[in-house]
């Protein structure tokens, strides 16, 4: 699990165009912030919030990066759909979903399953992570990471 004073994982990823990306090489600062699935309500409303304060982390420095195992094509349309302007990755293997320590255990109406947990990680300039969040609630999340990105 990826926490506070850690790095991240040298894994690969791929970003909506299909490139391959290192996670430990993205320049820093930057917020990764994991969702479960492309074009569901509380993932939606998350790239939204996100993509509203972007210049606000641009005017920062800080780089914006949402992250799932959707398939690279798959972000591109839910890009598109909604005009997002930060960045969608893809981790379709699982492996930097699986390091960070966001592939968990859930459950819903009474049945389990392995899913990603919504999670954000702030990394410094440094390229440690700066801040943590687990367990996130969408409403009032991407304000919260933009007053901690402006203590970097």
């Amino acid at each position: 699990m990826t926490d506070i004073g850690g790095t991240l994982p040298s894994v690969m990823i791929k970003d909506s165009g299909n490139n391959d990306l290192n996670l430990a090489e993205l320049p820093t600062p930057f917020v990764l912030y994991y969702y479960p699935k492309a074009d569901t309500p509380g993932c939606t409303n998350e790239g939204k919030d996100f993509s509203a304060l972007k210049p606000a982390f641009d005017k920062l420095g800080v780089a914006v990066y949402g992250i799932s195992k959707d398939k690279p094509a798959k972000l591109v349309k839910f890009a598109a759909k909604y005009d997002f302007t930060v960045n969608l990755l893809s981790d379709e293997l699982s492996d930097a979903t699986e390091q960070m320590g966001v592939w968990v255990e859930k459950s819903m109406y009474g049945k389990k399953y392995m899913g990603i947990q919504r999670a954000t990680f702030l990394v410094g300039k440094d390229g440690t992570v700066a801040e943590v969040w687990h367990n996130v609630k969408v409403k009032g999340h991407a304000d919260a990471v933009l007053a901690a990105a402006q203590t970097l």
